[in-house]
């Protein structure tokens, strides 16, 4: 396998590290954790209920921040309630044992943004969230704070994901702009600035249908179910009468990129905020594009993102096609085996319009 001088570790990198024992679990790493350019991370069976949100800082350990900030612990071995807006620590079933020039940055699961989970990595002598140092060796723990509904969870399952990474990874805007034009990455016109931009699409659709806001007091989502739920027992149909809607503090919305994107082979995508100077708004949790997202060798395949909504503080009125977010680019070391959306996955969200998590009926 020929790999570049610095990028993101594909699925047969992974595979090595696995073998290399640099990442290792008591439990083995199952083959559909690994995908086109991350690795699923795996709960353990306890879940530590915490009375504050912590990183573990340059001198401390997570155990022994757990020693201090523990309220009680929850069994998650034949799975346990998570309660909304409450914060919990748990040990994922991963360990890793990273090489000094290999560091790690991690986010939710797409399904987990959608359920407006925020999940969080953590790691011993921490000082960030989600990021992992050069040549990291210990454990991992996932925060979780279900923010809309409350969550049955059990052992094993899969709320984050982590990706590695060697060396210099970031495309310039410059690179993104001639790949964008050799094979056209978004459809339509670029707006390619500190990464690729991308807007709200809030015009009308069936039904006159925009987007879904969470509902506030809903019952309990099991994890482990999919295509079981009625969605309007969770959510409420949201329209945007003239393109406007206006974001009601504190609450989550699920809407949909105007924009449709292809990432090609070579590359991977994560989606971060707009400025906040923008509006009290972000786009949140999620965010990690794969390499095959929206990919066909055609052309003909795109895919539109699902933006995560929420608003803070005071209500904020969101217009048809007002920029949210922006995708920044990063290289691949090298092209992954299997591209997202291929057979082998299983992809839930390939080819996607508006959609909620796959936790729910379509």
């Amino acid at each position: 396998m020929s790999l570049a001088l610095g990028g993101v570790f594909p699925d047969q990198a992974i595979r090595q590290m696995i073998e290399r024992k640099e990442i290792c679990s008591v439990y083995p790493v199952e083959s559909d954790q690994i995908q086109p350019a991350s690795l699923d991370c795996r709960l353990g069976e306890t879940a530590y209920r915490v009375r504050t949100s912590f990183l573990a800082g340059k001198d401390s350990t997570v155990k022994e921040r757990l020693e201090r900030y523990c309220m009680h612990k929850v069994d998650l071995t034949n799975g346990a309630v998570l309660e909304k807006g409450c914060v919990y620590v748990v040990p994922l079933l991963e360990r890793l044992n990273l090489p000094e020039f290999v560091n790690g940055v991690a986010n939710a699961k797409s399904s987990t943004g959608r359920l407006d989970l925020l999940v969080r990595l953590v790691t011993d002598r921490s000082v960030e969230f989600d990021r992992i140092v050069d040549g990291y060796r210990g454990p991992v723990y996932a925060e979780i704070c279900p923010k809309s509904f409350s969550v049955l969870a059990k052992k094993g399952i899969r709320l984050n994901q982590i990706r590695f990474r060697r060396g210099e990874s970031s495309v310039t805007d410059r690179e993104l702009a001639e790949l964008n034009t050799a094979s056209p990455i978004v459809d339509g016109e670029a707006d390619i600035s500190d990464g690729l931009g991308f807007s709200v699409d809030l015009s009308s659709c069936e039904n006159g249908i925009v987007g879904y806001c969470a509902k506030r007091h809903a019952g309990v989502i099991d994890l482990s179910k999919k295509y079981y739920y009625d969605s309007m027992d969770f959510f409420t149909a949201v329209e945007a009468p003239e393109g406007k809607l206006i974001l009601d503090p504190g609450s989550f919305y699920i809407l949909i990129s105007r924009e449709e994107v292809a990432i090609p082979p070579g590359l991977a995508a994560e989606m971060v905020p707009y400025l906040a100077m923008a509006g009290e708004f972000r786009v949140h949790y999620a965010g990690f594009f794969d390499p095959g997202f929206g990919y066909s060798k055609i052309g003909d395949q795109k895919s539109r993102s699902v933006l995560e909504v929420r608003c803070h503080e005071v209500p904020f009125l969101l217009e048809h096609r007002q920029t949210v977010g922006r995708l920044r680019f990063e290289r691949m070391l090298a092209e992954p085996a299997a591209l997202y959306g291929s057979n082998k996955l299983g992809s839930s969200y390939q080819g996607q319009k508006l959609a909620l998590s796959k936790h729910f009926r379509r």
